[in-house]
């Protein structure tokens, strides 16, 4: 059976499709240092790190150091997982986000000489632009836990989950282009 190759999209196309969402994600990103990468080890097993990860041009940016373990899991499999930083406690009253895709390294000389420029990263270093194949947004709101889902090529959903045994139910309502796309508790 082949695999099914999955849509990607840039950030640009991102923030283009659902400007809104695209937002919050990049507030609560930027609430805390330091986000989870979640990458492939050589033997499939999973590799959890910190990193500093960057929005800017137009494209969300992973850097980290020459020859880092994090930076070889991507070359050898690009795919990635970044968890934004849950904070200093548990409380994570503005939900939790993860963005997933693949990774594709810099290795253009001029291109990474103009990210240099504008961040002044410690040399030398390895850059990876992303190409997202989703990016979800997890909340509590009352009783319920709301995950908002975005994938290239399609709408923006919200699932809507209780404590019982009722099954998930899809919103048909969707936020108004000013709505805040966290949930309080």
């Amino acid at each position: 059976m082949e695999a099914m190759e999955m849509q990607t999209s840039g950030w640009a196309e991102f923030e283009a499709a659902e400007a809104t969402f695209a937002e919050a994600v990049r507030k609560r990103f930027a609430q805390y240092e330091h986000p989870v990468l979640a990458t492939l080890r050589a033997d499939g097993s999973p590799r959890l790190t910190g990193l500093e990860a960057d929005i800017r041009f137009g494209e969300l940016w992973l850097g980290m150091m020459a020859n880092s373990r994090k930076a070889l899991d991507l070359r050898r499999d690009p795919r990635f997982a970044l968890y934004a930083n849950p904070g200093p406690d548990d409380g994570t009253r503005d939900g939790d986000v993860r963005v997933s895709g693949r990774a594709v390294e810099i290795t253009n000389a001029e291109a990474l000489s103009r990210y240099a420029d504008d961040v002044h990263p410690p040399q030398p270093f390895h850059l990876f632009r992303t190409e997202l194949t989703e990016v979800v947004h997890t909340a509590v709101d009352n009783d319920e836990l709301v995950i908002r889902v975005w994938r290239p090529g399609t709408a923006l959903r919200t699932i809507r989950r209780g404590n019982g045994a009722e099954p998930p139910r899809e919103d048909t309502r969707h936020p108004a282009s000013n709505e805040s796309v966290t949930a309080t508790r």
